[in-house]
């Protein structure tokens, strides 16, 4: 019975390996059921990556960790390899995206903060369709445009400046916050950012094709009659950034559909002049300077401003073989319709009416101070005849050259221009030619022999005028005598003449007599004549005497 007692019994001590070896086995089992496929993912860099430490994650879950990270064969990019765990194994497709997250501020919260202790982690974000399974992938530099999970509406805001506008910043609709803004990318060589915008429900309602979005980020003063004003739409949106919205209180355009794409402002200020609704895309081609000219001048009409300058440029035209400088400029389509729908004509028909009838658009100064200058559309109806054009939705305005500041300054250029073409070095040549010759005369011999011989016939003058001195003297002594004897025969000549005045005047008896005896020679004289005739006709008359024969 002591035998038997003896092999029955188990020694303590091989019971603690035994246990020792069934938990090994079962942690490596576990392990290894929890193990998914290893994948390989490019960076253009690792910085804050450590192999060993550095997490894979997806909504702050550990979906995998950094084993080793390598520089690619090419030498351009740097491979991290990843143990993923199994739950990872189904999310691993052509279509999941992974970058490296890193501190920031994201949506009003401070995002990646843990990465300050343990490093930076690769982030990734599966597609919610499917796709072929993939184990090699490329990482973005950027975080990846966001995915709302509530419920509402992304729309598109197009803008030439990203600002300081970031992910997650908020979206404001009369000072509330109803939204946020999920990511960006960029247009065709950068030229323009697309913001996406997601409104959540019920706020995306409000957004219609006339509302306006503009930049709320940052701090508004301005100085008017009223004093300095200070405006800033919340001090979230102040340190994150943010953008604003506002719809017309009556708004005429329906619900906005999804994706729909929207101008964003830099302001408010440019939002409000910029007016809800349809915008007119307009350009004009202007042949002189635009220098003065810069996007965002305003445009006006009849001095009211409608719109602004969106872009100034220069394009070559072969047909005419000429620069033109076209400024292309929206005004605001409302106040075109409201006139149109008084007249029952769209708005190009509303436009095309009013080029024929002269409307031009201008460049003006408004100061000469700044020389900043604007375009002007104003009615020229002495203007040369011209139809308004149309390049796809942009409409063609033509320009005309009027008056102003800008008038005043191109006659001083045409001025100075002219002045410059006188050749003054041709002129300064000239004078100094003429100053040569005239030196050349006065210093010649020919005026010193003139002058020499004028000397002498000064000097021969004076001898004359000297003897003419000396013979007229004794004379100039006998002008009294003289004087008094003329005197003395004038008296006589008068006495003379009132003596035969008074003997043969008009009153006198001769005059008087004369008066009498000229009648009778007169009356003579007739008698003779007749006495000639007589004896002209009848010569026998002077023998027989008269006789009445008839008439004589």
């Amino acid at each position: 019975m002591a035998g038997v007692h003896g092999r029955r019994r188990i020694p303590l001590v091989w019971i603690v390996p035994l246990l020792t070896g069934l938990i090994a086995a079962w942690l490596a089992w576990d392990t290894f059921s929890r193990r998914g496929p290893t994948i390989t993912v490019s960076f253009e860099s690792a910085a804050g990556l450590t192999a060993g430490q550095s997490q894979l994650k997806y909504k702050n879950v550990v979906m995998g960790t950094v084993k080793d990270i390598a520089i690619a064969p090419d030498l351009t990019k740097v491979l991290v390899t990843i143990e993923t765990v199994r739950e990872a194994e189904d999310l691993l497709t052509d279509k999941t995206i992974f970058w490296v997250v890193k501190p920031q501020l994201f949506a009003g919260n401070v995002t990646g903060l843990d990465t300050i202790l343990s490093g930076s982690y690769i982030g990734m974000r599966p597609s919610t369709e499917k796709g072929a399974l993939q184990r090699s992938f490329t990482g973005q530099t950027d975080p990846p445009i966001l995915q709302a999970s509530a419920r509402g509406t992304t729309f598109k805001l197009e803008s030439k400046r990203l600002g300081s506008i970031s992910l997650g910043s908020p979206i404001f609709f009369r000072d509330l916050d109803v939204g946020t803004v999920l990511g960006w990318e960029l247009g065709d060589l950068a030229k323009d950012v697309t913001i996406h915008a997601f409104i959540r429900a019920p706020y995306d309602k409000y957004v219609h094709d006339d509302s306006s979005f503009w930049n709320a980020s940052g701090v508004s003063i301005n100085f008017g009659a009223s004093g300095i004003a200070v405006q800033f739409e919340s001090l979230r949106a102040l340190l994150l950034g943010g953008i604003a919205f506002d719809t017309p209180t009556y708004p005429k355009s329906p619900v906005s559909q999804p994706d729909q794409r929207f101008p964003l402002y830099p302001s408010l200020e440019v939002a409000k002049s910029a007016g809800f609704g349809r915008q007119l895309q307009l350009v004009s081609n202007f042949d002189g300077s635009v220098a003065g000219l810069s996007v965002g001048a305003d445009v006006t009409l009849y001095g009211l401003k409608i719109g602004e300058v969106t872009d100034v440029g220069l394009v070559y035209e072969p047909k005419k073989d000429r620069i033109v400088a076209p400024v292309h400029y929206r005004i605001e389509a409302d106040r075109v319709t409201g006139i149109s729908a008084a007249q029952g004509l769209a708005p190009g028909a509303l436009a095309a009416d009013l080029v024929k009838r002269g409307l031009r658009a201008t460049l003006q100064a408004p100061s000469l101070i700044t020389g900043q200058k604007i375009v002007a559309l104003e009615m020229f109806p002495d203007a040369p005849p011209a139809e308004l054009g149309r390049d796809g939705d942009v409409f063609v305005v033509p320009s005309y050259e009027s008056g102003g500041f800008d008038s005043i300054t191109r006659s001083a250029n045409e001025l100075l221009s002219k002045i410059n073409r006188i050749d003054f070095d041709q002129i300064g040549r000239n004078l100094a030619g003429s100053v040569k010759g005239l030196d050349g005369i006065i210093n010649g011999a020919q005026l010193k022999k003139t002058l020499a011989a004028l000397e002498a016939a000064m000097v021969d003058v004076q001898d004359v005028a000297r003897k003419l001195d000396d013979g007229a003297t004794p004379a100039l002594k006998r002008l009294p005598d003289i004087a008094v004897q003329l005197q003395d025969s004038l008296t006589k000549a008068n006495r003379l003449i009132g003596s035969l005045d008074k003997g043969y005047g008009d009153q006198s008896k001769f005059h008087r007599d004369i008066d009498r005896l000229m009648p009778q020679l007169t009356e003579t004289a007739r008698s003779i004549r007749a006495l000639s005739d007589l004896l002209a006709r009848h010569p026998e008359a002077l023998i027989k005497g008269r006789t009445n024969t008839g008439k004589e």
